[in-house]
């Protein structure tokens, strides 16, 4: 674990702290959020051994009493489904003892999850106090954080909170801004409550938030630089909110897989993916669906000039190698393009860019599209759809109309003698934009010696390849940014089909 993380240790006690008595879960409180039909919310705590429980919800619709007993320390109870809104009031009792939540709403709960870029707060990001002052139009968007634990085994509840639910701004200040703002930017659309549960961590690799499931699928089980560290997030931090009903996710991680299995993480980071859909299905009884949304951000910037293709390297895996999502191997995902978006003078350092209005923002438009099925909403950037190779010029035509701002240097070629795939320690070159039209771009080739050929191309193939918003090649709009990729041509013909 990175010697920057801190442990937070407040608000609640472990579970066995209170053995025995009447109470809701840990992370079901007063002001909470709970999912919306046509999914069904589940509700769980601890009481007395053998004993019924009955447990009422009243507000702006009735449900009939749910009477459950407590089986091994815990019961459980699936909801009728609830339309979105509220408030309610929820009840549990037992014999002589009442355990009560006030002020519930009923919307789509989103988790949010990752590394220091996912935590960044809201007081720290451009214009945080404009985004604070507006925080409290938003008092149906509420916010729920949990605190940083450790555990070698899964854990059943979270083993303490940093913040119980709450209503805007309380809290706001503290919370993930790339989960606010996706949040409160939703609700603009949706005009429904909200729910944002962050569970992330600063400096860690994708292999402490999967589990052993997940990792064995891709032959890492035993392959961390100490092996109990595995999955100890998955075990901690994830594994306790499978019961909650959740809409979907988000995820901003992938900077500490740059110098660590770097190779494996279009692997990983897919695996952890189907493993998270697959856990909270079976966790919620079925109700989280067995394909829920996940939208992730597509890597920033961290240093100007390098030459290392670890954060490049880092996106395209980012994308199981296809270079843009939704996929055949990642189906429902949404990713914001965040590589336009660098920071220098960032003080978080520049590996924390402040922008998180645009990453939230473009997040929201996958989400639109993806979970919420929004018909003619663009959430991609362009990406090529067929590459013509000539002597001296490469044709790419893109999937959209594109706007284009001229560069020397952003497209890349690969010269070879021979026509073998090309790496990172291949002779790569720039290619100058020579003209475009609506949805075209044209290279020229000339810097490849004249004996070579083209084997290879990429965009975008470096840690910070643009000054902010000005790279080349953006949708029609200028709102969405070409995704980076690299393609090896074919030997056996001039043009690929990508």
């Amino acid at each position: 674990m990175a010697k920057s993380l801190c442990v937070v240790l407040i608000l609640f006690a472990s579970i066995h702290d209170c053995e025995g008595a009447l109470r809701f879960a840990s992370y079901y409180g007063d002001h909470m959020v709970l999912q919306k039909s046509p999914e069904s919310a589940v509700l769980w705590g601890y009481g007395p051994e053998g004993a019924q429980v009955t447990v009422t919800l009243s507000g702006p619709s009735q449900q009939k009493k749910s009477l459950v007993n407590v089986a091994k320390g815990i019961w459980r109870v699936t909801l009728d489904p609830v339309e979105a809104g509220g408030p309610y009031n929820l009840t549990a009792v037992v014999q002589s003892s009442t355990a009560a939540l006030t002020d519930v709403l009923f919307g789509d709960i989103w988790l949010c999850g990752g590394q220091s870029n996912m935590w960044l707060q809201t007081s720290k990001i451009f214009n945080a106090s404009e985004e604070l002052d507006l925080a409290a139009k938003y008092p149906h968007v509420r916010t729920f954080m949990a605190a940083l634990n450790l555990s070698e085994i899964e854990q059943t509840d979270l083993l303490q909170v940093e913040h119980t639910w709450a209503v805007p701004p309380e809290n706001v200040a503290d919370f993930s801004a790339v989960c606010w703002l996706f949040g409160r930017y939703l609700y603009k659309t949706l005009q429904y409550p909200i729910g944002l549960v962050e569970s992330c961590w600063g400096g860690t690799p994708v292999e402490v938030w999967s589990s052993s499931r997940a990792l064995k699928r891709c032959e890492l089980l035993q392959t961390y630089n100490n092996p109990k560290e595995n999955s100890i997030l998955w075990n901690s931090m994830i594994h306790p909110l499978l019961n909650m009903t959740i809409k979907g996710a988000i995820w901003y991680q992938g900077e500490a897989n740059a110098d660590y299995h770097q190779d494996q993480y279009n692997c990983s980071f897919p695996a952890m993916i189907d493993d998270w859909r697959m856990a909270f299905h079976q966790g919620s009884g079925g109700q989280t669906a067995h394909d829920f949304p996940f939208g992730f951000v597509q890597l920033s910037t961290y240093e100007k000039g390098s030459k290392s293709d670890a954060f490049p390297n880092i996106r395209w895996h980012q994308t199981a190698d296809k270079g843009f999502v939704p996929n055949p191997r990642m189906q429902k995902t949404f990713m914001a393009v965040a590589l336009d978006l660098p920071d220098a003078t960032s003080p978080f350092g520049t590996i924390h860019p402040r922008d998180k209005q645009d990453v939230a923002y473009r997040l929201t438009l996958g989400a639109r599209a993806v979970a919420y099925n929004e018909k003619d909403v663009s959430f991609q950037g362009p990406f090529p759809k067929l590459i013509l190779s000539a002597h001296d010029f490469i044709n790419i035509t893109y999937d959209q109309n594109v706007s284009v701002t001229p560069s020397k240097d952003i497209f890349e070629i690969c010269c070879s003698e021979i026509q073998t795939p090309c790496g990172p320690k291949s002779s790569w070159v720039p290619a100058p934009i020579m003209h475009w039209g609506p949805a075209t771009v044209q290279l020229s080739t000339s810097l490849c010696q004249s004996t070579d050929k083209v084997a290879a191309l990429r965009y975008a193939w470096g840690d910070w390849p643009c000054d902010f918003k000005a790279c080349s090649v953006y949708s029609a709009s200028r709102i969405l940014p070409a995704p980076p990729f690299i393609t090896n041509h074919s030997p056996a013909k001039g043009n690929q089909e990508l």
